[in-house]
């Protein structure tokens, strides 16, 4: 089937199989490998990308789900002059990451978290980000990359 996605903010028409997972389509189709697979259940939230601007684990949906749509990935959160996105910045200030494997999908669920609560406590960070896995027990950096985060004042 055919499908038409706008991925960080670039259009792109492609061919796929109607059970095509978006995961797939983005890092075999649109080449845009930041967004990891981990679990292909929904359980660790690795492939966690925004579409149109809600973050979704992408290992369940179809890229016809998101036909029309908009997709933002890891790559898209930085301007196109490189500069990292103020969550990128933030994570990489505060050492919220070891192995590095969760953190797309921590970053974009922290954007998420950020645009529908801009200044939230410790514990709703826990619980913003309870569908992401870090197997390295970074918790503790991840919580503080995301109060910096918010106290920069991002909401998107």
């Amino acid at each position: 089937m055919k499908v038409e996605l706008t991925v960080n903010g670039k259009e792109i028409t492609a061919d796929v199989e109607d059970r095509t997972l978006l995961v797939h389509f983005l890092r075999d189709t649109a080449d845009l490998t930041a967004t990891n697979i981990g679990c292909d259940t929904t359980s660790c939230g690795a492939c966690t990308v925004l579409l149109d601007g809600e973050s979704v684990k992408s290992c369940t949906v179809l890229a016809a789900q998101a036909d029309g749509r908009e997709v933002t990935t890891l790559e898209g959160l930085a301007s196109d002059g490189g500069e990292m996105h103020p969550v990128q910045r933030a994570f990489h200030t505060e050492h919220g990451l070891q192995c590095g494997y969760c953190t797309p999908g921590m970053i974009m669920a922290t954007s998420d978290l950020l645009r529908e609560n801009p200044h939230p406590s410790d514990e709703e960070i826990r619980e913003g980000l309870e569908g992401n896995l870090c197997r390295c027990t970074g918790y503790e950096n991840i919580v503080r990359a995301v109060r910096l985060a918010a106290e920069t004042g991002v909401s998107s």
